[in-house]
């Protein structure tokens, strides 16, 4: 008689259990760091922009409005900018942190702080 191989009943809910799971808290996880990538560029961006070079935090503001815009960023705002002097250049950053609920009770508290140095 040969011995069957295979995954139990009880294994499969397990670990479709642990994988749905897992996709959840993806699910629920990824846009904040997705949003946080496109801060992170957009920074990047304005420091390499003629229009924000000169320093003013008007202009940054501006530039930084304008693209906030067209690419849906709403976890921050212009006022939210730190910008400081490095040589002759400028460092634009911000700091803030988002909170997720997952389940009932159950909420992720994420801290980011993007900026055009990185």
């Amino acid at each position: 008689m040969h011995r069957q191989k295979g995954v139990t009943l009880s294994g499969f809910i397990l670990w479709a259990v642990v994988f749905i799971f897992a996709a959840l808290l993806g699910f629920k996880i990824g846009p904040p760091y997705f949003e946080y990538l496109k801060i992170q560029k957009q920074l990047q961006e304005i420091v390499k922009d003629d229009e924000a070079r000169s320093g003013l935090r008007r202009d940054v503001e501006n530039a930084f409005v304008k693209r906030s815009l067209i690419e849906d960023i709403n976890a921050i705002s212009a006022k939210d900018l730190i910008i400081t002097k490095e040589g002759d250049g400028i460092v634009v950053s911000a700091e803030y942190s988002t909170c997720v609920p997952i389940m009932g009770n159950l909420r992720a508290c994420m801290d980011f702080a993007p900026s055009s140095a990185k």
